[in-house]
């Protein structure tokens, strides 16, 4: 049977997850700077564009569900004895969305990790080309680590909506 332990677990996980998210768009970010305005060859300015653009899409998305776990663990929990019909109509539909979501973000992921691929091999060995590597590869690492991320994040949220199914 799912208990409020088990709610409970899932939210601080997720919270957990979203603090780890933080710091690697932190640290993306930070990475980007150095390679933009340190380094400033072509394959470390085409790095820093992948690395910037994903590392704030990190950090944005990281702070808002870290800063909105803990007011959602309470409510679930509450709502477990207190009001098991919002479980039903409100929390249930909500996973639903988000496991949803997963699939779109597990494509879109899986699109950004080729298109980095494809410029990886592409421009390999090409001299001129640096910029277009360097994108390729921060983008490829970027995606890697979002699909770990979603991956986990998605595994969770399975048991999660399974476990709040069985309450109601």
């Amino acid at each position: 049977m799912f208990s409020k332990a088990d709610a409970e677990k899932y939210f601080i996980a997720e919270k957990s997850e979203s603090l780890l998210f933080v710091i690697i768009g932190v640290a993306a970010i930070t990475a980007a700077a150095v390679f933009f305005f340190g380094l400033k060859t072509p394959f470390w300015k085409g790095a820093a564009i992948p690395l910037l653009a994903i590392g704030i899409l990190q950090v944005t998305v990281g702070w808002t569900v870290y800063k909105r776990s803990d007011a959602q663990r309470i409510d679930i929990v509450y709502k477990m004895d207190m009001d098991p019909s919002a479980i039903r109509n409100k929390e249930i539909p909500r996973m639903e969305t988000v496991m949803k979501n997963f699939v779109t973000l597990r494509w879109v992921e899986i699109a950004l990790l080729v298109a980095g691929l494809v410029l990886v091999f592409m421009y390999r060995n090409d001299a001129a080309k640096t910029f277009w590597y360097g994108v390729g590869l921060a983008l490829a690492l970027q995606a890697t680590v979002m699909l770990a991320a979603d991956y986990f994040a998605e595994s969770r949220g399975k048991v999660y909506l399974a476990g709040i199914k069985s309450v109601v």
